[in-house]
């Protein structure tokens, strides 16, 4: 018997594998689920939908004390406001429902409503002013409406079916097909809306304008020359009316009296802005709203919302809104589609430029423009067509070609009877796709 041992193979010892950075891995999952093809479409419907709800509580919260003062019922503006919400979602659902076709088809009638509702509004015993702007008409009762809210959605909506018609022509190489008749039919909806004096409507108007003109290519000496011959007209006009001068005069101001000039309302709206601090007094607390502040629930309503609810509400307002214009952003260049790419680059116009033109006057950075917030203010003649608006987009987003394909995906929640009352396994709807399955463009 050999005394030699029996030989053995080294035992080879697994190599370790370097660890996945947690931070890298969680920027990778997220940018993977950014990247998804209904990202927009969650974006907008869940953004819109929280600004909305976060709205109504704080114009429950904001227009208490108001309506106390004017010996109505406390929840009388929220029940309005409420009112119009659920209108909008109705409106909301209906846009989100239809077709692009009948979008487009719907531009020249909405257009030739909402310029007879504006020229109504300038008819001795219809047109009804508020607040020294002659810009309502009385529906009945407390109701009342605004033509000009509308002439915004009619704007988006028909330049983008012109322009869209005129690109499918090749016809926006020529300077004059890009202006004629966008330009003068935008300048007839400012001329109808500056007789009732409305400039805070006309500067949102004229940012749509610009938005459409952008997305159509307009070259740069075209675009700075309208953008030239619209300031010279809007510092004539703010040159001309000492309202609009004394609002221009309160940018910075620290004092209700600043001079001659009266800047209580901005001021107050700093004040109640800087005594919210990080988590603010608690919903309902507000003092400002206590007669100090006007206009609390409608255009100074975020300044309440930074005294109630602190830093954290308004930097949450802040993100939603911008969720949404990145969402808008995302399916006007996603799309091939010219009327939707005009559509939705005016739509995200509309509302980014109001929100920040309503934002930038309650901190003090840009003149008080008496726009009220998109989605979030009291009025339901700014709710109704916004809420429209959201719904087109919500329409286009689920219109793109990944995102149809990630619907048409979806598995049913509860399986559906066959053959004489069998039922198939219940399967959830889950994000989870096999790997087996084929995956469309852009799907991760």
């Amino acid at each position: 018997m050999s005394g030699s041992r029996t030989s053995r193979p080294p035992v080879q010892r697994a190599t370790r594998l370097p660890r996945e950075n947690p931070a890298l891995g969680l920027v990778t999952r997220l940018r993977r689920a950014w990247d998804r093809p209904l990202t927009a479409y969650y974006l907008i419907l869940g953004g819109s939908a929280l600004i909305t709800v976060l709205g109504l509580v704080m114009v429950y919260s904001a227009s208490q004390i108001t309506a106390l003062q004017m010996s109505l019922p406390g929840s009388y503006f929220f029940r309005k406001q409420l009112l119009a919400a659920v209108i909008g979602c109705a409106l909301l659902l209906v846009a989100s429902r239809m077709p692009v076709r009948l979008h487009r088809a719907l531009a020249y009638p909405i257009l030739a409503g909402a310029v007879g509702l504006m020229a109504l509004v300038q008819v001795p015993g219809i047109g009804v002013a508020v607040n020294g702007n002659q810009n309502w008409i009385a529906v009945g009762g407390s109701f009342q409406l605004q033509p000009s809210e509308f002439g915004k959605l009619a704007l988006v909506l028909w330049g983008a079916d012109l322009l869209a018609r005129k690109q499918e022509r090749r016809l926006l190489t020529q300077w004059k097909h890009m202006l004629v008749p966008l330009v003068p039919a935008a300048f007839m909806l400012l001329g109808l809306i500056m007789l009732g004096g409305d400039m805070g409507t006309a500067i949102i108007v004229t940012a749509i304008l610009f938005g459409l003109l952008w997305l159509a290519g307009a070259p740069t000496r075209l675009f700075v020359g309208v953008l030239a011959v619209a300031g010279l007209i809007g510092a004539v006009l703010i040159r001309t009316s000492p309202n609009r001068m004394a609002r221009l005069a309160c940018l910075g101001a620290t004092e209700p009296q600043s001079g001659p000039v009266d800047c209580w309302q901005a001021v107050h709206g700093i004040y109640a802005l800087a005594s919210g601090g990080i988590f603010g007094s608690g919903l309902g607390a507000s003092v400002e709203k206590w007669g100090q502040l006007p206009e609390a629930h409608t255009d100074f309503i975020f300044a309440v919302t930074g005294e109630e609810l602190g830093l954290a509400g308004t930097l949450s307002v802040l993100a939603l809104f911008a969720a949404l214009g990145y969402a808008g952003i995302r399916v006007a260049g996603r799309t091939e589609d010219p009327f939707v790419r005009y559509a939705a680059g005016g739509v995200t116009t509309w509302i980014t430029a109001q929100a920040v033109i309503n934002i930038g006057a309650v901190l003090g950075l840009l003149p008080i423009a008496g726009v009220p917030l998109p989605l979030f203010s009291y009025g339901g003649s700014a709710l109704l067509p916004t809420m429209f608006a959201i719904g087109l987009l919500i329409a286009f987003a689920r219109d793109e070609p990944a995102a149809r394909a990630a619907l048409a995906m979806r598995q049913p929640r509860f399986g559906k009877k066959r053959n004489g009352g069998s039922r198939r396994p219940r399967r959830w709807n889950t994000m989870r796709r096999r790997a087996t399955a084929a995956r469309t463009s852009g799907e991760r």
